[in-house]
């Protein structure tokens, strides 16, 4: 059984992450959408928040489950049993730091391979820092993100 993982901090998650969530679905059995809690971010949306609205707008993926892990991906995906990390890209200057990260996590465990999937190109300007600089200024992200991300970012700004 391939078991992927997809980690990010979803801090909110966009148009553009459920592209890859719902893609990569397709290509391992079963996916785990690992929300990370990094120390070194300070997120809008708790941990608690980002995998609520995850599991909202993922609830019609029967392979998936949402959760949350902290330090080295390879040592989550261990504990998973997970076999492959995806990756999202949305540009060329995405890849530069894709690989590095993807060439490290072989060193730790190479048991464990890395899958990068290219963005659709109408979310490549995409990032949750883009949408949450929008919506801090009352900008309208209904098409940056699920209709639920952007009601509760509209409660988290007003």
């Amino acid at each position: 059984m391939k078991i992927g993982i997809y980690p990010g901090t979803f801090d909110p998650v966009t148009y553009g992450h459920l592209d890859v969530i719902k893609r990569a679905s397709k290509v391992v059995d079963y996916l785990i959408v690992g929300v990370l809690c990094n120390v070194r971010k300070q997120p809008l949306l708790t941990l608690e928040e980002r995998i609520q609205l995850l599991e909202n707008v993922t609830d019609d993926l029967p392979n998936i489950s949402i959760e949350s892990f902290s330090g080295l991906l390879v040592e989550f995906a261990k504990q998973k049993n997970a076999n492959v990390i995806i990756r999202g890209l949305r540009a060329v200057t995405d890849f530069e730091y894709e690989l590095q990260l993807a060439q490290a996590n072989q060193y730790l465990n190479s048991d464990i391979e890395t899958i990068f999937l290219a963005t659709n190109v109408q979310y490549s300007f995409l990032s949750s820092s883009v949408v949450k600089e929008i919506a801090r200024f009352g900008g309208n992200v209904d098409a940056l993100v699920p209709p639920k991300v952007a009601e509760y970012l509209r409660t988290k700004y007003m």
